[in-house]
């Protein structure tokens, strides 16, 4: 049995082999999580210190521990910081969401993206910009895409509930909804402001350019509190990866469950899509490279799939800005690219849902 209860159960009572290898993985584990951070952390450096205006990383450090010359210390802490630690949030968000989002559904195909959760947060994010004429605060963005994401939910729930939400029948129903957010996008975008098309078209391929340090504080405290949450709740998706018979038996209420942690990969990915746009495949792609460095055990899999995000995030943002200067390209063409091959590569490998 793989549940966490059972799991600290075992730790009590083995012998000093199998508690040497416990405490082996364990070391393991967070030598992971470590080196994932310091990835992370020197990757941030990177970004920040190249750009139109190279910075020697010696300025840099100084800077971010409060010394240097003004003028350095006003670009990184106005300018470059603000943008590298929302594509950090962001990529984080949406790898913790999604790595959620597959537990839920027990499908290694589920994502934010695909499942029309992020879809929904789209259609409510333009709605926004489109319609309100920057009359409201931009921390009401994110609130705006959580409660079209929660819609978006709602609505795969609600058409994917007989007798029960089967985890298949709501994966089949998101890629629906999913379809059906795009179109609607496409019909706010057309019946909109002409003058708000391009904003609104170039936000929609998922872009970190021009966010700052207010992107930075509205998308924060919901990440802040989510993510903890989320993380605390993994012993529950670990019992619901054993089916829905077992984890009823185990004493969970499935379907109340299921519905919580739906809700949080909810309010993960639609305040990281408000603040950033359509970023797709980071939901995806984060959980399974994580899976394949620590495992299948959701209490450690939740966080370094939020590491995993953040880098592929961070890292393509950086891409973005440097392989085509002067131009700045949205992180969202290189998400794709990246992604694009890495599903289709699972539909190759993953012929079955829940294989």
């Amino acid at each position: 049995m793989s549940g966490g209860g059972a799991w600290r159960g075992n730790t009590r009572r083995v012998g000093a082999p199998e508690g040497r290898q416990w405490m082996q993985g364990y070391g393991v584990r967070l030598a992971v999580i470590v080196t994932l951070a310091l990835i992370l952390g020197l990757l941030i450096i990177l970004s920040i210190s190249f750009g139109a205006s190279r910075l020697p990383f010696r300025e840099v450090i100084a800077a971010l521990f409060g010394a240097g010359d003004t003028q350095t210390s006003m670009l990184i802490h106005k300018l470059r910081l603000p943008r590298v630690l929302v594509a950090a949030l962001v990529g984080s968000a949406l790898g913790a969401a999604g790595a959620i989002m597959q537990g839920v559904f027990r499908n290694p195909l589920a994502s934010p993206d695909i499942m029309g959760v992020n879809g929904g947060a789209s259609v409510a994010a333009v709605a926004f910009l489109t319609l309100t004429g920057s009359r409201f605060s931009i921390y009401w963005l994110p609130v705006a895409a959580i409660a079209g994401a929660f819609i978006a939910a709602v609505l795969i729930y609600l058409l994917g509930w007989k007798r029960g939400a089967s985890p298949i029948r709501l994966v089949l129903i998101g890629v629906g909804i999913a379809t059906a957010m795009s179109a609607l996008t496409t019909f706010l975008l057309i019946s909109g402001p002409a003058f708000k098309a391009a904003q609104v078209l170039n936000w929609l391929s998922g872009t970190i350019y021009g966010l700052s340090t207010p992107h930075l504080l509205a998308l924060l405290p919901w990440v802040a509190v989510f993510l903890p949450v989320g993380w605390m709740m993994s012993r529950h998706l670990d019992v619901l990866s054993l089916g829905d018979a077992t984890a009823a038996g185990l004493g969970s209420s499935v379907q109340r469950t299921r519905l919580i942690l739906l809700l949080i990969s909810v309010a993960l990915a639609g305040g990281a899509v408000g603040i950033a746009g359509g970023i797709g495949f980071v939901g995806l792609m984060a959980p399974h490279m994580a899976r394949m460095l620590v495992g299948i055990r959701h209490g450690i899999l939740i966080p370094v799939s939020a590491l995993v995000g953040a880098i592929i995030l961070v890292g393509s943002d950086m891409a973005g800005r440097l392989m085509f200067m002067p131009y700045d390209l949205p992180a969202g063409i290189f998400t794709a690219a990246i992604g694009a091959p890495f599903f289709f590569y699972l539909l190759y490998t993953k012929r079955q849902f829940g294989n």
